[in-house]
């Protein structure tokens, strides 16, 4: 875990700086780090708020699919077309 417990962090959106000693931390190291503030994100969605253009973005899209404009992809043939790409 990286230097604060749960306990440490103050809740209701305190100013509290973490310092991360990045340059001297491995590849490895800072994925992990990721991983585990993501893991911890995700314990509460609710409290993960969605940017102001992301409702319009996917009411656009939706738009697309209804009018036929556009189609899902599973996640494989997804990740398929992208790596084709130039």
């Amino acid at each position: 875990m990286i230097g604060a417990t749960r306990q440490d962090v103050p809740q209701g959106g305190g100013n509290m700086k973490l310092t991360i000693p990045l340059d001297e931390m491995t590849t490895v190291e800072k994925l992990q780090a990721i991983e585990e503030i993501w893991a911890d994100l995700q314990r509460v969605p609710e409290g993960l708020p969605s940017p102001g253009w992301h409702a319009d973005v996917l009411a656009a899209r939706e738009h697309r699919v209804r009018e036929g404009t556009s189609r899902f992809s599973d996640w494989d043939t997804a990740k398929a077309r992208i790596r084709e790409k130039p």
